[in-house]
């Protein structure tokens, strides 16, 4: 990076950690520091919900994720706003009204205290090792820019954004995630501008759009049913439905957010808008990665995108590079031509010859894919990097070569505080549970100065704990889909237990309880044996829980 790019990069995050300390003035007990004395505005809860559930994963994997696989993804959140509608009728009046701290308070009113304690340590275990792979996210990009170790590198992101966190508590994290998320949008819709603008003399947007459409990346709806299937609109409505009741109904870090908010109306206004622009949202992200791809279809790109592995494999193995890029040169120069034909012949209206030259530029492209993937199997199998593939620095290798000084810092900085913004929620949500609903459990009430030491403790400790994570998140691939496979292994079994809770009005606690021990191990068997996609898991994990509750009430009756 130049000097520009990183006085950008480090003011910035200077900047954002001041304003975090700043604003997280004033703690002095339990209601400030884990739900900010509930007074945030509605549009405060909004820009949480969304800074929450967008991290830097969002920002550097999604892109990639439509340059490989194309924007099939966006049908994940296809069920995003029905949840967000029964949540603003079920959820948010329980829990303001019964003043909770932590979603897993009210299953102790409804049930017992087991069954509290048990759904709040799923909880725990997932959002604390996801939160984890978060932190690794941002790490790619120090450690790529500066060629830092990555084990070096997630001490160094982790430890950052726990400054202000751990000061702050929930104060701080509401007000450094509006500006945070500003910054975001506006950063990213500068790179969706400089990806047309960098295109070659001659190819404009819409030339874009259709080389990227004529090689599948623009696949936004995929009606065909597959169990297997990870993204088709059946998985995105249904599963993606139950995942995101669960996600954002009964996961702490967000409903940490919206009952924070100054009352009913402003949590319900903000989830309910959450629900309208996050499909958009994301998919202009997607399309971003469609663009980049339709970039470099027109000039050159690399082998292998994660430039640090290359080189090793480059070092390692440089009679086997040296092959590879003679035949990865020579197709990706006929691919380049043929992408130049097919934006003639289509201003042309030659139809005859745009088919043959759309036919003959798909073969060269899965030739090239067939050759990336070999080196990708190579690299992974010889050890010569964490990472299974490249998804993950296909953006970032476009921001760090094809974008002007002071853009690059800008948006590294962006991902950044991306990571921040999620993570740093994240660690208010596991500090509120494992306060509240393990180690206060039962016991006497606090003093405020003591709820707030213990609260900075249980902080620190899961900032650690995070960190550690970080360590083994390079080995799962695409971190976008590590997240989401993640959260479906606990979701559904989570939704289970608060569905339970609220519809079906006589189940006991200790039928639940089993019932929720039962579907979580099946649906740990079922990913294990790879029965279905991971969406559908959420499905299963809820719907175990409520027949089998169903069915041991019906038996005692």
């Amino acid at each position: 990076m130049s000097i520009l790019d990183w006085i950008v990069l480090f003011i910035t995050l200077a900047a954002m950690i001041a304003y975090g300390l700043y604003k997280g003035r004033g703690q002095n007990g339990a209601d400030s520091y884990l739900l900010a004395d509930k007074k945030l505005s509605w549009y405060a809860v909004l820009l949480g919900i969304m800074a929450t559930q967008a991290s830097a994963i969002t920002f550097l994997s999604t892109p990639g994720q439509a340059y490989t696989d194309g924007m099939r993804f966006v049908q994940y959140y296809f069920g995003l706003p029905i949840a967000m509608v029964v949540i603003c009728v079920t959820f948010i009046p329980i829990f303001r009204k019964l003043n909770v701290y932590t979603a897993y308070q009210f299953l102790e009113n409804r049930f017992d205290r087991k069954t509290r304690l048990f759904t709040s340590l799923l909880f725990l275990l997932s959002r604390g090792l996801s939160t984890g792979i978060s932190i690794y996210a941002p790490a790619i990009i120090l450690s790529s820019i500066l060629g830092w170790n990555i084990y070096l590198t997630n001490v160094l992101m982790g430890g950052l954004l726990i400054i202000y966190t751990y000061t702050g508590g929930a104060k701080a994290v509401a007000h450094t995630q509006k500006l945070q998320f500003l910054i975001i949008l506006g950063s990213m819709g500068i790179a969706g501008y400089l990806v047309v603008h960098r295109l070659p003399q001659g190819i404009g947007f819409s030339d874009a759009l259709y080389i990227a459409g004529k090689s599948g990346k623009l696949n936004v709806i995929t009606t065909g049913f597959n169990w297997k299937d990870k993204y088709n609109i059946w998985s995105g409505i249904i599963g993606g439905f139950f995942l995101s009741l669960s996600y954002f109904g009964t996961d702490q870090s967000q409903v940490g957010r919206y009952i924070s908010g100054r009352d009913d109306r402003e949590s319900k206004l903000g989830l309910l808008l959450n629900g309208l622009i996050k499909i958009p949202m994301q998919f202009a992200i997607l399309l971003i990665g469609a663009l980049v791809f339709a970039f470099y279809s027109f000039q050159p790109a690399p082998l292998y995108f994660n430039s640090a592995a290359y080189n090793t494999f480059k070092t390692q193995e440089p009679q086997t590079t040296a092959i590879a890029e003679i035949r990865y040169n020579h197709l990706h120069q006929q691919s380049e031509k043929q992408a130049f034909a097919i934006v003639h012949l289509n201003k042309e209206n030659n139809n005859p010859l745009l088919d043959s030259s759309i036919r003959q530029f798909a073969q060269t492209r899965q030739q090239i894919q067939s050759l990336r993937d070999s080196i990708s199997d190579h690299i992974s199998s010889q050890h010569y990097s964490p990472d299974k593939n490249d998804t993950n620095y296909i953006f970032l290798y476009f921001v760090k070569n094809a974008l002007p000084k002071g853009i690059v810092g800008l948006l590294f900085a962006v991902i950044i505080l991306a990571s921040w913004g999620s993570i740093s929620a994240a660690l208010n949500s596991l500090t509120a549970s494992s306060l509240m609903d393990v180690q206060l459990l039962g016991r006497p009430k606090l003093s405020p100065k003591a709820e707030l030491q213990f609260g900075r403790l249980h902080t620190l400790a899961w900032g650690v704990f995070c960190i550690c994570v970080a360590m083994f998140a390079a080995k799962l691939g695409s971190l976008i889909e590590a997240v989401n496979i993640l959260g479906s292994l606990f979701y559904g079994t989570i939704l289970g237990i608060f569905l339970v809770a609220f519809y079906v009005k006589r189940a006991k606690g200790n039928v639940v309880f089993t019932a929720a021990i039962i579907a979580e191990a099946s649906v740990i068997v079922i990913y294990c044996m790879d029965i279905v996609s991971f969406l559908w898991l959420n499905v299963i994990g809820a719907m175990l829980v409520i027949i089998i509750s169903l069915v041991s009430y019906l038996r005692k009756s």
